[in-house]
């Protein structure tokens, strides 16, 4: 995988919707005083009448954002996840929730990778936050690819959308024939002694994982679950039942996100153990992105470290 492309999703984000406002002049694009890194300024430079710098008032640009849907407009909201999530959470809620009106939050800088900025802005409560709202799509693309089509997807889909989008470039390894599809999951590589759940910058550390596994005779089922709800039920269950036990890998607090949706899942229909790898209850502190990765266990050997031990017991 190293030989890989590597393209940051914040890149292909700003490409598509340069794409899609090339075709549908109901586009509207907002963003909170940050285009330059969440690339919604691509779609700026190409229709500056399009484009709206709502400034660092992100309670407003929601507001902004929920009055032109309401106008028969698509628009995309744009800024850090930290600034996206968790500052307007009430204007989401009661604005754009309640209402069901077609507002986009595509945000960047998610998780612990934002790296030096530190805790105040790494947010690893988007996916838990975002969750609650109900009929709210959430959704966090692996790689270039997949990251075109979600978004593309986000346009077509008719209500609230929230997607993650990463700052660090990750490998591209789909190719064009690859097909995402709302509320369904890939099956990355199969397996059949533990299946390890994950999405986002951690994917390419997760199939790492399976290779290491693999060389110590131990197989494993990686899935990609881009959507996060509605989560892929089925895929999760069959999981269950054809490897007997699931990791999930997160850049995201264990409390609420990807492996709380997995394990609501089975503890209605599949009971199966469960081991969840992400940030355990504790704020990111600043260091490089690598040195976070490693710190907090999102990394190859140790998730392999980990899915031995398990598969074991």
């Amino acid at each position: 995988m190293s030989d890989m492309k590597k393209i940051a999703t914040r890149d292909s984000y700003g490409a598509t919707l340069v794409e899609l406002g090339k075709i549908d002049k109901r586009i509207v694009v907002m963003d909170a005083d940050l285009a330059g890194s969440t690339k919604s300024g691509m779609f700026g430079k190409e229709f500056p009448d399009r484009f709206f710098n709502c400034g660092i008032a992100e309670e407003n640009m929601i507001g902004v954002a929920a009055g032109l849907s309401t106008m028969g407009l698509i628009p995309f909201v744009s800024t850090f996840a930290m600034f996206a999530v968790c500052r307007p959470y009430e204007q989401i809620r009661n604005s754009v929730g309640y209402p069901h009106l077609n507002v986009k939050i595509c945000a960047s800088h998610g998780g612990i990778s934002v790296g030096a900025d530190g805790a105040s802005h790494q947010c690893c409560e988007d996916f838990a936050l975002m969750r609650t709202i109900p009929q709210m799509l959430v959704m966090c693309p692996s790689d270039d690819i997949e990251a075109r089509q979600m978004v593309k997807a986000a346009y077509k889909y008719n209500g609230p959308v929230y997607i993650r989008l990463a700052r660090a470039a990750t490998p591209v390894y789909h190719d064009e024939n690859y097909q995402f599809e709302v509320g369904k999951g890939e099956i990355v590589s199969d397996g059949s002694d533990v299946a390890i759940i994950a999405n986002g910058i951690v994917l390419p550390e997760v199939v790492k994982a399976a290779e290491i596994l693999k060389a110590e005779g131990i197989s494993a089922r990686v899935i990609n679950m881009g959507t996060i709800k509605p989560i892929d039920k089925d895929l999760v269950i069959a999981a269950a039942k054809e490897c007997g036990k699931i990791i999930t890998v997160e850049e995201h607090t264990i409390i609420g996100g990807l492996g709380e949706a997995v394990c609501s899942v089975l503890a209605e229909n599949y009971p199966a153990p469960v081991k969840r790898l992400g940030i355990n209850d504790v704020y990111g502190y600043s260091a490089e992105a690598e040195e976070l990765m490693q710190a907090f266990g999102l990394c190859a050997d140790n998730i392999s470290a980990t899915a031995k031990d398990f598969v074991k017991r």
